[in-house]
């Protein structure tokens, strides 16, 4: 019996690469999207076995597009599929219930064997992936019940690190400079009482900042 998958990527290459990687196995792509709006449509329209998200895409990306298919459809499995071996992707990836996280520089077979395992309904996190976010899914310090008064600014910053980018990336997106960022991204840690921004990230996840 086929195993049913729905892919998102926004990079057409990408797509067309998978169809050819997976041709002749069990496993049948029935659709493909190119944003995460567009996946989370798909998913719930064909029920797949599997959802293969990407990471960032644009209009929603990957990690948005999970935490709606997990609230409407939690029994799909989902893999993010990312070029990106960000330590914060991965975190919300576990926070948010995915199945596993995939490196687009994985082999066919891996591939092939991860998405078999997770549409089994197991989980293709690594000992190696988990131990790297377990102490970002430990609860804070303090901070983790009721508000944290962080400012508006903190708030911008927090949520563009959740959202997995550099200080560099969030100083240009924000229009601050680099050393601004730094100081707010010290405030941020110290008031969520957190020791790293990936610890961050899922403190915001949690509190639906993100």
């Amino acid at each position: 019996m086929a195993i049913e998958i729905v892919i998102a990527d926004d990079h057409e290459v990408v797509r067309a690469g998978l169809k050819t990687l997976l041709a002749g196995t069990d496993i049948q792509i029935v659709a493909e999207a190119t944003d995460g709006n567009a996946a989370f449509k798909l998913a719930n329209k064909h029920r797949p076995n599997l959802v293969l998200l990407d990471v960032r895409m644009p209009e929603c990306d990957g990690l948005n597009c999970l935490a709606r298919i997990k609230l409407d459809l939690p029994n799909v499995p989902v893999v993010m599929f990312s070029g990106f071996d960000n330590p914060t992707y991965v975190a919300r990836a576990v926070a948010l219930g995915a199945a596993g996280y995939l490196l687009k520089s994985a082999s066919r077979d891996e591939i092939i064997s991860a998405i078999r395992t997770a549409a089994a309904g197991e989980t293709i996190w690594s000992r190696e992936e988990l131990r790297r976010v377990t102490g970002a899914l430990a609860a804070p310090r303090n901070g983790s019940n009721g508000d944290v008064p962080l400012t508006k600014r903190e708030g911008e910053v927090l949520k563009q690190l959740a959202f997995g980018l550099t200080n560099k990336e969030i100083a240009q997106s924000l229009g601050i400079s680099y050393e601004t960022v730094k100081e707010h991204v010290q405030h941020i840690l110290r008031k969520v009482g957190v020791s790293d921004r990936t610890q961050a990230a899922v403190w915001a996840v949690r509190k639906n900042l993100v």
